[in-house]
């Protein structure tokens, strides 16, 4: 679980993760899926899977394939999704990182897993310091306003160049913005009420 802040009121620093409440893309090819594990039943923040890139698409003829990131360092990682594909290269090429997967022989292996998201279990991620956050350990938490009031959970994260923004949800199903400056993070998130939509 997260480890809640300390008591002064410093912004909590967070490390990028996926954003699991919006997939717009696949982790598997369409033909045919991978093996992955049973999603029934408890899942705890450990075996929570979490998304380190996106495949873009093919590079080249060889099998090579374009990388979008959402990790500082990708290639400290060998296995993804499952074991459905083995990183055996990873290199700059321009604006976008690219990979070759052992799984993944030529143009046309590598268009059919076009948009496809790079994978890892949550126990496999470099441990926190202190008052560090992943974005996906508080996708899914409880928010609160400040005086207890329940609110929502948080629905995204988001980050678009002025710090980390969480995205909240109401049971109602309407969203707004909040951030990360204005809130208290522990087992639930606490939401100052001035930001309160």
């Amino acid at each position: 679980m997260t480890k809640p802040p300390g008591s002064s009121r410093t912004t909590p620093r967070t490390k990028a993760s996926p954003r699991p409440s919006r997939p717009k893309a696949r982790t598997s090819p369409p033909s045919p899926p991978p093996t992955a594990p049973d999603s029934d039943g408890p899942s705890s923040t450990a075996e929570k899977a979490v998304t380190l890139a996106v495949i873009t698409g093919p590079h080249g003829v060889t099998g090579e394939v374009r990388l979008k990131l959402f990790t500082e360092d990708l290639s400290r990682y060998r296995s993804f999704n499952a074991g459905a594909l083995t990183l055996k290269s990873l290199r700059t090429g321009g604006a976008a990182p690219i990979a070759r997967f052992a799984e993944i022989p030529d143009r046309t292996a590598a268009e059919r897993w076009r948009s496809t998201e790079l994978t890892v279990p949550r126990a496999e991620l470099p441990p926190l310091e202190e008052g560090e956050y992943y974005h996906a350990d508080l996708i899914g938490l409880p928010c609160d306003i400040d005086a207890g009031e329940p609110l929502g959970h948080v629905a995204a994260v988001e980050n678009f160049g002025a710090g980390d923004i969480l995205e909240i949800e109401r049971p109602d199903g309407r969203r707004f913005m909040v951030p990360i400056a204005a809130t208290r993070i522990g087992e639930r998130i606490t939401v100052d009420r001035e930001f309160v939509e």
